[in-house]
């Protein structure tokens, strides 16, 4: 080591920790237009956004407290058992779900984390439609972790295209497996519903086509999106194990659901087979997935009695069903998900 000369400069000391609004969990816009905080507001901030769920959870339970209160009265004569097998049945819900997030990223994720996260992701996606607040809880880990946000996007973009494929194809399954069980005629809309239907889709399908190709800000992001998610695409799939955790979870997260639904109808003494309940799920959220409500609140319910009923099933016992199955999926998951949600804002996971 040679001394420094007289007139050199001093070295250069680390620069002090930036207590303003970078270090707030924010994307970079948004910083720039906050005042700069101090750590004890920034402390303050960050309790109140990890309390925001439970402040989003009592006001839905104060609105919806009836559907809770019927459900819990209705249930009370059901059998325990078949109950505990429907909450067994919820929990592997966000181990599927845990996969298919692994699967749409080449990179290894915390298996610990990604399953608290997406245990907490269940819980937001209920507060707003469309699951984007799951999208939104899972896109924070995810940049967390490192993930550039062009790959972030189109993780959740692979995320939400492999889910309804891989039900299809279980539905598919469901007709080449148990041909006689499942009365398929008796489901199937009428002409005039099928041409609405077809209309709709047409009419979207054309709207998007002419938005992008007319306005051109929103080509150049588009296009390249589409090549980020192509090319991830095409990695996830050339590794075997992400590929079976993407495929594998997609499959079976409709299953899960099924099988609480069927486990639910069964402590009910519901006159279905297990085939028939998980099959009345899959069609129901099917046709009711375009519907952007809240977590599929309203139109899978409406749907899924629907079914139960096409099958056979009293419309009473079909509702009380429906009812519990929205208990263990919903309301059971919610209180403790919440807690998970804040608990990972507060380590600084999301």
């Amino acid at each position: 080591m040679y001394p420094l000369p007289l007139d050199a400069p001093p070295p250069a000391r680390p620069a002090a920790p930036d207590v303003g609004p970078s270090r707030l969990p924010l994307p970079t816009r948004l910083r720039t237009l906050l005042p700069n905080l101090t750590p004890a507001g920034a402390r303050r901030l960050r309790l109140a956004v990890s309390l925001l769920p439970l402040l989003l959870l009592a006001v839905w339970a104060a609105v919806d407290w009836h559907t809770v209160y019927t459900g819990a009265v209705r249930l009370a004569s059901a059998h325990p058992l078949w109950l505990l097998a429907g909450v067994f049945f919820t929990g592997l819900c966000s181990v599927s779900a845990a996969c298919v997030r692994q699967g749409t990223v080449p990179e290894r994720l915390p298996p610990g984390q990604l399953l608290a996260t997406q245990f907490a992701a269940g819980a937001a996606g209920h507060a707003l439609p469309g699951n984007i607040g799951a999208h939104a809880v899972v896109l924070r880990f995810l940049r967390g972790k490192g993930i550039p946000l062009a790959r972030c996007t189109a993780s959740l973009a692979l995320y939400s295209a492999v889910k309804p494929v891989a039900k299809t194809l279980v539905i598919l399954a469901f007709l080449v497996a148990f041909p006689g069980t499942l009365h398929l005629a008796e489901l199937l809309p009428k002409g005039e519903t099928l041409a609405l239907v077809g209309a709709i889709t047409a009419v979207s399908l054309a709207a998007v086509v002419t938005l992008i190709t007319t306005v051109r800000p929103l080509r150049r992001p588009l296009i390249g999106g589409l090549r980020t998610a192509f090319t991830d695409t095409r990695l996830v799939h050339s590794r075997p194990v992400r590929a079976l955790a993407l495929w594998g979870g997609a499959a079976a997260f409709p299953l899960c659901q099924g099988a609480v639904v069927a486990s639910v109808g069964s402590s009910l003494d519901l006159p279905l087979s297990w085939t028939q309940m998980v099959f009345a799920y899959l069609v129901a959220s099917t046709a009711a997935g375009a519907v952007p409500a809240p977590g599929g609140l309203g139109p899978v319910d409406a749907a899924l009695v629907f079914t139960l009923v096409a099958f056979g099933a009293p419309a009473t016992l079909a509702t009380t069903t429906v009812i519990g199955y929205r208990v263990l999926t919903v309301w059971l998951p919610l209180i403790p998900g919440t807690l998970v949600l804040s608990a990972l804002v507060r380590a600084k996971v999301l």
